[in-house]
């Protein structure tokens, strides 16, 4: 056996708990919910300026970016637009569909 050889137990997705797949899904449809929210932000920021008396020049534009990706996490945990939970909806949806036998199967 190679050092660059991998057991297929490995390479085997862990087994979860159905709660464990549900917090996932969740975590997941969140984390898009904020990356769809800072791309609809960015362009509100885009035209400032980052001189005058309180600018941070370009400093300011360089961290913009991260400024934009907290404010959409935090928007996410204060509740969002509803996306994330249309999100996961749509997975558990998927998921039952996937677990169901194919109609013509038990004939």
């Amino acid at each position: 056996m190679s050092d660059l050889s991998v057991s297929a137990d490995l390479l085997a997705p862990a087994p979860t708990a159905p709660g464990a797949a549900s917090a996932r899904m969740r975590e997941t449809a969140e984390s898009f919910e904020a990356s769809f929210l800072a791309q609809m932000l960015k362009p509100m920021f885009e035209g400032l300026s980052t001189d005058g008396p309180f600018g941070g020049g370009e400093a300011e534009g360089t961290w913009r970016s991260f400024m934009i990706d907290a404010m959409s996490r935090q928007a996410v945990k204060a509740g969002g637009i509803g996306l994330a939970d249309t999100v996961v909806a749509e997975m558990v949806r998927m998921q039952a569909q996937q677990t169901q036998a194919p109609a013509g199967a038990a004939e």
